[in-house]
């Protein structure tokens, strides 16, 4: 059996106010939103939900004290319970249903998320860095700690809903909880309000803050800060600020995904005879092997170069696109040396090996085969 006295840690004598008090401390620290990996902290949430739905209500408290959690869940001879199981009052029903809206018959006021634009330079995203930002922010009035009366003056119950901060309505057996118009669904009614705040609780004002994004992020990608939203009204919880990425292009490099993409442009006779050249990586310059003949769009890899993902700890390749370039601008003699090599490698006259030599075959495969096909086309017309 629950002691819901001691779900919210507090006196069984204790007061209204030092209930509340107790629970809004215990449900900020339990709230799903702030604990995403504890599987407890969800049903320690609702206990003392429970709790505060029960010891907050006079009317209810008092069938606790009396009958134990048969006093409000409708069990044994408890006094006021129906025989559907649930104490007469449908708003306690309503209440459970529609949790996120109202608790206890109170709005929970939960700030709204805010999103903002973070744009990154090409390294500083695959890398990761910390950066510096400027964020407008609506936050809790220092002066009166959110509850948008003046210091000193308090709050009073709101006499036309009782301090619940809802109203039931409706017809026949169901009804329904809706927010009080008089508090808004706060329970409590401001007199004297705060002059800095004007009785909101909340203030605009400009946040500096430190992103510290991971490596690996991309474009699109966003980063979550919790309670960094805005403050919900009247001493409602934050809500969550998202910092949406956008990355520039880089001269050099491109990605796909944690992959890293480089062209490399080289000459033809370093596609011919081979060579090992330096290229640059996001950290520091490496020897790539260019095999002998390799062509045109030859795709060369260079494993664990790529991006590192620093939530996975994956980390991609370097995958490098040959690029041959053919030289221009020839002098007389450098023309007519490539004369003296093309008649060695594809023979006097031509690809045919007419000449007593191989031809294309051994040095040119691919485009003997090309010239294979033409002929073919050719004799079918």
């Amino acid at each position: 059996m629950s002691d819901y006295y001691q779900t919210l840690g507090v006196d069984k004598n204790a007061g209204a106010d030092d209930i509340k008090a107790a629970y809004r401390k215990l449900a900020m620290k339990y709230h799903p939103d702030r604990n995403r990996n504890d599987e407890t902290a969800e049903k320690k949430f609702k206990d003392v939900r429970r709790a505060y739905q029960v010891l907050s209500d006079p009317e209810r408290r008092q069938a606790y004290d009396r009958f134990g959690e048969a006093g409000v869940n409708g069990g044994g001879n408890a006094a006021g319970a129906s025989g559907f199981g649930f104490s007469g009052n449908m708003d306690d029903v309503f209440s459970d249903l529609f949790g996120d809206i109202f608790s206890g018959g109170r709005r929970t006021n939960r700030g709204r998320d805010q999103e903002v634009l973070l744009t990154l330079d090409f390294i500083e995203a695959a890398k990761g860095c910390e950066k510096q930002m400027r964020v407008p922010q609506v936050m809790q009035c220092d002066t009166c700690g959110g509850d948008g009366a003046k210091p000193g003056s308090g709050l009073e119950t709101c006499e036309y809903c009782g301090g619940r901060g809802g109203i039931s309505g409706g017809q026949g057996f169901f009804s329904v909880m809706q927010a009080c118009p008089q508090c808004r669904g706060s329970g409590r009614i401001i007199r004297d309000p705060c002059t800095d705040c004007g009785g909101q609780g909340r203030v605009r004002r400009t946040r500096n803050l430190t992103i510290k994004v991971p490596s690996g992020i991309d474009e699109g990608m966003r980063i979550r800060l919790t309670g960094g939203g805005e403050a919900g009204p009247r001493g409602g919880e934050y809500g969550d600020l998202y910092v949406v990425v956008s990355v520039k292009k880089h001269p050099l490099f491109r990605r796909e995904g944690r992959d890293l993409l480089l062209s490399v442009v080289i000459p033809v006779t370093t596609a011919v005879l081979g060579a090992e050249i330096e290229v640059p990586t996001l950290n520091e310059k490496v020897k790539l092997k260019v095999p002998a003949g390799t062509q045109s769009g030859a795709l060369l890899r260079l494993r664990g170069k790529g991006v590192h993902f620093e939530h996975s700890g994956e980390v991609g390749d370097m995958i490098c696109k040959v690029k041959v370039e053919v030289p221009i601008k020839l002098s007389r003699e450098q023309k007519e040396l490539f004369k003296q090599l093309d008649r060695s490698l594809n023979g006097l006259n031509g690809l045919d090996g007419s000449d007593g030599s191989d031809g294309a075959q051994a040095h040119q495969p691919r485009r003997k085969d090309w010239t294979r096909k033409v002929k073919d086309f050719f004799s079918d017309l």
